[in-house]
Parts: structure tokens; sequence; C-alpha cells
């Protein structure tokens, strides 16, 4: 089973010798790929007292291509995903673009999960509709799926207009595999229809079995094959107990998860060192339980 690890935005600041150390480590580890989160620009609290995420201008955020393309440049082996991409508030070709770059950077190895997301006051800062989003996210899917594996593109949707254009240099993944994050309805039928996978980012509880029961049933709707489709879960680190976790992922792979990432970001974990040394502990518990 594929393992992936979540990168620990907090635990970076400004230093890019710290991304390198931990990158090269997962890759060294033997990890199968790295997720890179997406928050554009951070909220003031001060000035804007009605919000209520979880994250503001106090936690530091890489931007997820530019971070991708050098993690490109220092791995060889590891997939890199983002995990998830807010699509819907920015340009269309501009993504598509931005990741057949990563694509050929890398050498192939990208994998863009996207998703619609939760903050508001993202899509006001990047000139973007809010209520409009998880319609424009379809209609984006389709466009970039051309961009990606079309020379010259002629598409016309309600948002994107694409007029004799083309992507050059072209990805190397034709196309490129698109993850879904998400978990209302309207989520998980663009996930059936259009996705090589979905991230459910919750916990292995009733929610998360009624959610996929649905997901089949709608890839079966669309005559996908769910052998070949795969279920990404995350193992959140809030518990320090390393026997917590391993019990989440098997509690996980019953449910049929077909990925699992281990989630530091945000935890009691803050450097560099610990993060290292928690995806080291990971790792070896995974592989001795049969993973």
């Amino acid at each position: 089973m594929p393992l992936g690890a979540f990168f620990p935005n907090l635990a970076f600041d400004n230093d890019p010798e710290a991304i390198r150390a931990w990158a090269q480590a997962v890759e060294e580890l033997g990890y199968d790929y790295i997720d890179i989160p997406d928050h554009t620009v951070g909220v003031d609290r001060a000035s804007r007292p009605e919000f209520e995420g979880p994250y503001d201008l106090s936690n530091p955020y890489h931007e997820t291509f530019v971070t991708m393309g050098f993690l490109a440049a220092i791995t060889r082996r590891v997939r890199l995903k983002s995990s998830v991409l807010i699509l819907p508030q920015r340009q269309t070709a501009l993504v598509a673009k931005q990741a057949a770059e990563v694509d050929v950077l890398s050498g192939g190895r990208l994998d863009l999960g996207i998703g619609v997301g939760w903050n508001p006051v993202e899509y006001e800062a990047l000139g973007q509709d809010w209520d409009s989003r998880g319609r424009r996210q379809n209609e984006q899917v389709a466009a970039m799926q051309h961009l990606w594996c079309d020379d010259i593109v002629k598409f016309e949707g309600e948002w994107e207009i694409l007029n004799g254009v083309g992507l050059n240099p072209p990805a190397i993944q034709r196309p490129i595999p698109i993850w879904f994050g998400g978990s209302v309805d309207a989520a998980l039928r663009r996930t059936a229809k259009h996705g090589a996978g979905w991230i459910p980012l919750g916990d292995p509880d009733e929610k998360a079995v009624k959610r996929l029961e649905k997901l089949r049933h709608y890839l079966h709707e669309e005559g996908r094959d769910t052998k070949n489709f795969g279920i990404e879960c995350w193992i959140r680190t809030r518990d320090p107990n390393p026997d917590t976790w391993l019990e989440n992922a098997r509690q996980w792979r019953a449910l049929g998860a077909t990925h699992v990432t281990l989630y530091t970001a945000g935890t009691y974990m803050g450097a560099v060192p610990e993060q290292i040394e928690a995806l080291r502990c990971f790792k070896e518990m995974m592989v001795k339980d049969g993973f």
C-alpha cells in the first residue's frame, strides 16, 4: 500500500534547507508520495472578527506549485501531490500550465489533488466567485483534461473559452491524475466522474462509511472499476502514541483505503527532526503490520 507524508508547513518557517532535509528524508525512508497543501492568503482575525477558520495570517503556507517545483528538483523518485489545491479560486489555463510544468520537471511524478475549499476570504482576495465554485470546478476539470491531452484545444463553456490554444511543453502524463477532496454529495459525484481517487480528509467513522458507499454507487453509475480507484486516508497524529496511528490505518484499510498518509502538520510535533522521526516510526510500524 503506497505511503505518503503530509508537507508540514508550520515546521519550516522560511528555511529552504529545512524543506530540503525533510523531503529528502521522506524519500530515503521509502515513502511513495508527498502531499502539499494550499492556502494563498491568511486572514487577519483582528480586522475580520467574523472569521472562524482554523488557519489565519499567523500560519505560514508555502505556495503549492512553486514548492512542488522545488521538491521536484531535490528528489528523484517520490511522487508529488497537491492536497488539496483550491481550483475554482484560480485561472484554469494557468493551473493546467503550472501542473504540466511540474509534471515535466519531476519526470511525470505529479498527482493533482483538488477541492473547492472552505474559505470565502481567499476567493475574495483572488477575485473569484464563491457561490459557483462547485459547478465551475466541473468545467475546469474538463478544460484541463483537454489542455493536457490535446495539442490544440477548442473548448467553450460557461466560464472557460479556449480557442485554438495549447500547452508547450506538454505534460508527460496525458492526462495528469486528478484526486478530489470534499465530502458533500456533489463532490462525490464529481469524484466518481472525473477522479483517479478520493481524499476523505476525515476519520474512519460512520460518516466515512456512508460516504464511501455513496461514492462506490456513483462509480458504478459511471461504469468505473472501483478496483482501479484510489482512496487516500490521512492519519492525523493528534495522539502522541504511535499505536493509535497504526490502529487508525488498520481501520481505514478495513474500509478499503488504498493509500495512507501520515499527517503531522499542525500537531505537537514542531521541529523537522521530530517530523522525520515520526515518519521513520510510522513507516517501520506499517511495514511490520503488512501494509
